[in-house]
């Protein structure tokens, strides 16, 4: 009996070991410098939270320091522009909280920036946003105005709407103090030098050809955005040699698969296919009970394979509406699992209550499949594919 014991011993170990080399941790091999992770709370606002974290990491990068710059100053320029667009077309038009990365560069090359604790927009008697009343109220007003009660529109719509924003977000500053020196949004803007030629939003489907720009089709698009279209592999090597050569790249994706994990800090393709989640962003894991939750997810204690990913793939999921504009996120880094496979480091705004503090690990498969789009500095593409884009 104790011979046998002694005999079972190495194997016991082996098995042990391999269990714990095959289990979910991560060695992070590259980190771009980046500023702490925040929380967008329960408002629809990803988009501004994860483009200025991407600025935020270029000004590091330009030698011009750290920065905690405002996202509901965007916010509420993007609530503007959206709401003279939805009239302009009667409707016809998405509005709501979304929007995307070039929405921010927009406003900050245009209306300009300024620090958080300037704008910070919480005039609605809260700490953390929460927008569920900002959306329906604003709304609801603007259906009221296209409705046209009057036989034509009033000269006091616009006015009225900047009105309901001056009291949820607060009223635009004109000029304020920052270390001392005065700036009003639009030269301090400057002062940061971030501009409009020097960033470049990419994306990968075969509805549209390839190396020309078009307009990317999803709701969120509502200002009718351009994105460069490379083929899949292509994409995929800009990141690679952006993060490479010290870039960080806003990453939008879908989050409403089963094989992203957010406590678990955890994003992959399983091969095993699991009916996926529906609707978008935390508020998603937040109305459901914690037995739920696991019932949503894959077992994900232990690495498993995934899927072989290829651009017709990835297509058949955006036509069939299995891949959505779900979420803005900053991609800052990359690491590896004990088996060698590599997994991008994402920086989240869901706040810091993850298994990774607010940040997680998203695997190749994933970010071929779920990517919607990114946005690098035109420095960040390779010189080849730069040629090609006629950059």
């Amino acid at each position: 009996m104790f011979f046998g014991l002694i005999t079972l011993l190495p194997f016991l170990g082996m098995a042990q070991q391999e269990k714990a080399d095959s289990s979910y941790q991560f060695t992070l091999i590259k980190e771009i410098p980046h500023t702490s992770v925040k929380d967008q709370y329960r408002s629809g606002t990803c988009w501004s939270f994860s483009s200025l974290s991407f600025f935020e990491s270029e000004l590091i990068r330009m030698g011009k320091g750290e920065f905690d710059l405002s996202e509901m100053f965007c916010v509420r320029d993007a609530y503007e522009k959206k709401a003279d667009r939805y009239v302009r077309m009667q409707g016809s038009l998405n509005f709501g909280g979304g929007g995307a990365f070039h929405d921010v560069l927009y406003t900050i090359v245009k209306r300009g920036i300024v620090p958080e604790n300037i704008y910070p927009g919480l005039g609605y008697g809260e700490n953390k946003h929460v927008h569920g009343e900002l959306d329906a109220v604003t709304k609801a007003y603007i259906d009221a105005v296209i409705k046209n009660f009057n036989k034509k529109l009033s000269t006091a719509w616009f006015e009225g709407f900047k009105g309901i924003l001056d009291a949820y977000l607060g009223k635009v500053p004109e000029k304020f103090t920052y270390d001392g020196k005065e700036y009003t949004p639009k030269n301090f803007a400057e002062m940061l030098g971030i501009k409009e030629e020097d960033y470049v939003c990419i994306t990968s489907y075969t509805h549209h050809p390839f190396y020309k720009k078009f307009i990317l089709e999803v709701p969120d698009n509502w200002a009718w955005g351009e994105f460069y279209n490379l083929p899949l592999d292509e994409m995929m090597e800009v990141m690679d040699y952006a993060l490479d050569k010290g870039y960080s790249v806003a990453w939008a994706a879908d989050v409403s698969e089963k094989g992203f994990a957010y406590n678990k800090g955890l994003a992959v393709v399983p091969e095993t296919d699991v009916a996926e989640l529906s609707g978008s962003e935390k508020a998603r894991w937040e109305k459901l009970t914690d037995k739920e939750r696991q019932s949503q997810m894959y077992n994900l204690d232990r690495i498993v394979p995934e899927k072989k990913v290829t651009q017709e793939m990835r297509q058949k999921e955006f036509d069939n509406y299995q891949t959505t504009d779900d979420h803005g996120m900053h991609m800052v880094g990359y690491g590896f699992d004990p088996l060698g496979n590599k997994y991008y480091y994402i920086k989240n705004s869901w706040g810091a209550d993850n298994k990774f503090d607010g940040y997680f690990y998203a695997s190749i498969p994933f970010v071929r499949l779920k990517t919607m789009d990114i946005m690098v500095h035109k420095n960040a593409i390779p010189p080849s594919i730069r040629k090609k884009l006629g950059l």
